[in-house]
């Protein structure tokens, strides 16, 4: 792809991911134009040379067979999920004042002030009583506006919110369920059961040349940049795999999460009815890129960064390393990240940090626990991160998916 191809991938498969069950299952319909063979988990995998995907839930895993491929696997990891506002299982009701107000839990470690004066639609998957699921996406349906500075003077040095009383959605619609019910071409009546989250309806932009505008870049920039690598693998010694989980932002403890059996049972399959030697023989020479977003400095806020680690725009994909194991990477996946990036030609920096603001976590340390791999943390530098509408650097996200790609091919 060029350049202005691979730009228009990114935004447009955030544009089609206003949830972790879209972001898998537009990566599915992506591979399947693609020529992978989409799998089903209730019947026998294709074991033949090729292209494989398949999707559980908000989860995906995809993977490339070369026709003679040596022992192990390369991994490239990421989460499809991001935080937002979640249906509560009554999703609305009415204050005595005669609004109608979305009732919803926080999923995830947002910050809710981002959230503030923004349209908001509501996406997701509901249920109907023959189980099947529908996906579903609404417009504009809600906004959740600031109280005028007028009532609140304090709130113009310091904005406290209560997430039970002051993020509950005003809602313009009616019923909610009606809606989404319309949606999938269903009777609201036929809904058991959803899974619905609220998504800031404005689209990715690009601004200034180089820089990306959006919801949602963490973790949908390390997802299309594996998927975007995996796409354009031409071929690979060993097996190449792109795993993106979903429910990273509240601990991965679910069957699509990385803490589930998901990637385990398909490496399982992918290995095939061998014993249990060459199985360990596999994974012994299988390792992991586990990449989320990372923290570039902030210059109004330098000094929250180790003053000798200051991951910037422009300067490539970045290793995070933690001595307490929040991140996984040690010297030996020093050397595997090291090498992908020289192959693929591009810059790489480093983020450790500050012994006073403890970093967060990702599926890294998850994986390796529950595999047993050598597994490696990157992440492409963002601002704003976790907010309503992060920023990000486009030629960060050429450099690493052309790591992922050297990575995969390696």
């Amino acid at each position: 792809m060029s350049q202005e191809e691979q730009r228009q991938f990114l935004t447009d498969f955030i544009a089609h991911s206003p949830t972790s069950f879209h972001a898998a299952a537009r990566a599915c319909e992506l591979l399947k134009q693609a020529g992978y063979n989409v799998e089903d988990e209730a019947q026998p995998f294709d074991a033949s040379p090729g292209g494989h995907v398949v999707v559980r839930d908000g989860a995906f895993i995809a993977w490339y067979i070369p026709t003679s491929a040596k022992p192990g696997a390369r991994i490239v990891g990421a989460h499809t999920d991001s935080p937002a506002f979640k249906l509560k299982p009554q999703p609305q009701f009415t204050t005595a004042d005669g609004y109608n107000q979305l009732a919803v839990e926080v999923y995830g470690g947002m910050m809710p002030n981002s959230w503030l004066n923004r349209e908001l639609g509501v996406a997701g998957r509901i249920t109907d009583r023959t189980g099947k699921s529908h996906l579903v996406r609404t417009d504009t349906v809600a906004f959740l506006p600031q109280l005028a500075i007028h009532l609140d003077r304090s709130a113009g040095n310091k904005l406290e919110l209560d997430r039970q009383k002051h993020l509950q959605p005003i809602l313009q619609e009616e019923d909610i369920l009606a809606v989404v019910a319309k949606e999938a071409g269903i009777a609201k009546q036929d809904i058991v059961g959803h899974d619905l989250l609220t998504y800031p309806t404005e689209g990715p932009r690009v601004f200034g040349g180089d820089y990306l505008a959006s919801a949602r870049q963490d973790n949908l920039l390390s997802t299309a940049a594996g998927l975007h690598a995996l796409l354009d693998l031409e071929d690979s010694n060993h097996v190449a795999i792109l795993a993106c989980f979903d429910h990273e932002e509240v601990g991965s403890q679910s069957r699509s999460g990385a803490c589930g059996p998901f990637l385990e049972s398909v490496l399982n399959r992918i290995i095939g009815s061998e014993t249990v030697e060459v199985r360990e023989q596999f994974m012994a020479q299988t390792t992991c890129l586990s990449a989320d977003v990372a923290h570039a400095v902030h210059p109004n806020y330098s000094e929250k960064h180790d003053p000798q680690h200051h991951p910037v725009f422009g300067g490539g994909p970045v290793l995070k390393l933690n001595a307490a194991q929040h991140y996984s990477t040690d010297s030996v996946g020093q050397a595997i990240f090291a090498a992908a990036a020289a192959e693929a030609g591009q810059p790489t920096q480093v983020f450790v940090s500050n012994n006073s603001s403890p970093c967060g976590s990702t599926i890294a340390p998850l994986t390796a626990t529950r595999l047993g791999i050598t597994t490696v943390d990157i992440g492409q530098p963002i601002l704003s991160m976790h907010s309503a509408r992060e920023v990000s650097f486009l030629p960060d996200f050429e450099a690493t998916s052309a790591v992922m790609a050297a990575y995969l091919a390696s």
